[in-house]
């Protein structure tokens, strides 16, 4: 007879058998020293940034009365990333207060950014970029780059009322507001 055949003809015997191979490996696998570790980063922390801007002057950049034709009336402001981020700034219009005829779509507006500068004395805008050049009612959302904290530029604008103006703007008033923009 062979192996098979014993184990075929006494089954009970034959799952003992088993029942005790694996009793057995079950005790040895299981009685083994286990080696633990363990690892902290403790004190995990997080803060946020701030995007923040100064303004100088916070008043009207231009102030122009009494125009004639061929006036020009020229002011500056210092935009500044007083936050601790980087930041994308912009210039845009806002509050327009217009008579009819438009003053605002007559009046021609030129900004140019003199650069940038800390402290001290502000830049020459003599041969400054140019930011817009068109009527002060049509800047739209001007793009003026990315500022990282602390970073100030001297803008320029000169706002001309065009010689070609006629007598149909004589007394005519207007106001709007220049606005500074940042985002992350």
């Amino acid at each position: 007879m062979t192996r098979l055949h014993v184990l075929a003809a006494h089954p009970l015997r034959t799952l003992g058998a088993l029942a005790v191979v694996l009793a057995a490996a079950g005790v040895a696998v299981g009685s083994g020293a286990n080696f633990t570790a363990h690892a902290a980063n403790p004190a995990n922390t997080f803060s946020t940034g701030s995007l923040s801007i100064a303004n100088t002057p916070s008043a009207a950049i231009l102030s122009a009365t009494g125009l004639k034709p061929g006036d020009s009336s020229v002011g500056t402001a210092d935009i500044e990333n007083t936050g601790s981020l980087s930041g994308v700034f912009t210039l845009t219009t806002s509050n327009p207060a217009d008579s009819s005829p438009s003053l605002l779509g007559q009046l021609d507006l030129v900004v140019k950014d003199c650069g940038l500068f800390s402290g001290g004395t502000p830049p020459s805008c003599v041969g400054a970029s140019t930011v817009y050049s068109g009527k002060v009612n049509a800047v739209g959302t001007r793009a003026l780059g990315t500022y990282a904290a602390a970073d100030k530029h001297r803008y320029q604008f000169t706002a001309t009322l065009p010689s070609s103006t006629d007598s149909t703007y004589q007394g005519k008033s207007a106001t709007i507001e220049f606005d500074w923009d940042a985002t992350t």
